[in-house]
């Protein structure tokens, strides 16, 4: 395990109102780990993901960036129900939405920074597409090429492969690995399966969390 911690979660307790999700948690992401995270529809996996982004407030604990940095350069795919597929949007300009906090990055830059990460997940074909014609496998591609476009250290995969066709399975677990060799990714799955094949590290979580090494 490298040692540089990104993200350092102490005692954190999380909810909604009055409905406690998260109790207690600690937990730690290192740098190029593969944390996978599963556990029961409703035990806190989403909310533990949106807590990490900021976008939930923790009733009490603390959830600190050593290196600031990081939390800038996190990318994020949501759950693919949480996208209004009705907006006017084309797939393209999902994926350079990606880059919208790179300012020192020039148009011409981030023309070809979109371009190869097209190719890289075999987008080209719809990138001229508006979102609304997608199928949900061409849309969870065009959102994890949304959440790589700008190389970040740390990656949120809020449920990836829930519309993932089987013929692009295979292809995009071996892009995540590639990811890993640089980045830190944290994969959020129902699929057992799936998260013990690829993760380096487990997380169950039901309300609290029990951590489990899958590598030495």
């Amino acid at each position: 395990m490298n040692n540089k911690v990104l993200v350092d979660i102490q005692n954190i307790t999380v909810g909604y109102d009055e409905n406690i999700v998260l109790k207690d948690v600690s937990l730690k992401i290192y740098e190029r780990d593969f944390l996978g995270i599963t556990g029961p529809n409703g035990g806190g996996k989403t909310t533990l993901v949106k807590s990490i982004l900021g976008l939930l407030k923790p009733v009490s604990g603390t959830i600190v960036f050593p290196d600031k940095e990081v939390k800038k350069r996190t990318g994020y795919m949501p759950q693919i129900h949480l996208i209004d597929r009705k907006f006017p949007v084309l797939a393209s300009e999902v994926v350079e939405s990606g880059l919208m906090a790179a300012k020192n990055m020039s148009k011409s830059e981030k023309k070809e920074k979109v371009s190869a990460t097209v190719r890289k997940m075999d987008i080209e074909n719809i990138s001229r597409k508006a979102i609304g014609e997608l199928s949900g496998g061409q849309l969870q591609r065009v959102l994890l090429a949304r959440a790589i476009v700008n190389d970040p250290e740390l990656l949120l995969l809020d449920e990836p492969n829930s519309y993932v066709d089987k013929r692009f399975e295979t292809n995009f677990y071996r892009i995540l690995k590639e990811i890993n060799q640089k980045t830190a990714i944290v994969l959020v799955s129902h699929d057992m399966e799936a998260v013990l094949s690829n993760a380096k590290n487990l997380a169950i979580v039901e309300e609290t969390l029990d951590y489990k090494a899958l590598t030495v």
